[in-house]
């Protein structure tokens, strides 16, 4: 059974020389929730007391407005994040679509990237060179795999991230908004591989301000403002809600 549970989970991250507001402002914006101080210290609380329970089957829709945390919670749930506070546990292999690039070198060649991203991904190495040739058949690079991936386009550089994270069959999805893949030729079989996952996943959890694409995929809604959860519910009882506070 795959699940997530989050119990008064905080994360908070310290300003490092926040003198002047400007700063702390520009931080705050970046990274959404709070300002707050202790011990003459500042830090942005980006989450606060947290409490979620996501089991089989659920698809979870995460609203907020920009800065409200989303982003932060996805990283919590994917494990990128450690709380600073409370406690998350989880059971099923999880896959994150949140940062897609994360533990790609931009200086080994693509084939390099494959295996490097893989194991970040918590494969074993004798895992990432079996899955090799079909991350690299689907990607459609070719003798590019033989170069730095510095040298490459932003479109061929999501090309080789997109199959590479999506080359393992998770239990859990998390994804930041439905993710594209470089350039057009590319965008139906990616998005014929993703709804492969989306349907297999026993658990998805998604940040999108698209209410179309949450009201079709999402039976569980998270609204947070501030870094706090406002409310959870069906999507017919809280993206209302939602709509009317930012119109007030």
């Amino acid at each position: 059974m795959a699940n997530i549970t989050l119990n008064n989970v905080a994360v908070e991250f310290p300003i490092h020389n926040a003198n002047s507001r400007s700063l702390q402002l520009r931080v705050l914006g970046a990274l959404g929730g709070k300002l707050a101080g202790h011990d003459r210290a500042v830090f942005v609380r980006a989450l606060a007391g947290i409490n979620l329970d996501i089991g089989d089957g659920d698809r979870v829709g995460i609203i907020g407005h920009n800065g409200a945390g989303k982003t932060t919670l996805l990283r919590v749930l994917a494990g990128v994040y450690e709380p600073t506070l409370g406690i998350i546990s989880s059971n099923g292999r999880r896959s994150s679509f949140t940062d897609i690039t994360l533990g790609m070198d931009p200086e080994a060649t693509g084939y390099d990237n494959i295996i490097f991203r893989c194991i970040f991904m918590g494969l074993s190495f004798e895992e990432a060179h079996k899955l090799s040739p079909s991350i690299a058949k689907f990607s459609e690079l070719g003798d590019f795999l033989n170069l730095p991936v510095r040298t490459y386009s932003s479109g061929m550089f999501l090309r080789l991230a997109f199959a590479i994270s999506t080359s393992i069959e998770p239990e859990i999805m998390i994804m930041d908004e439905m993710i594209g893949a470089g350039d057009a030729s590319f965008i139906e079989k990616a998005r014929a591989r993703l709804n492969d996952l989306l349907q297999r996943a026993k658990i998805l959890v998604l940040a999108t301000h698209d209410g179309k694409i949450m009201k079709s995929l999402c039976n569980k809604i998270v609204w947070l403002h501030h870094g706090e959860v406002r409310q959870i519910g069906t999507f017919d009882q809280v993206y209302p809600n939602y709509l009317a506070a930012g119109k007030a």
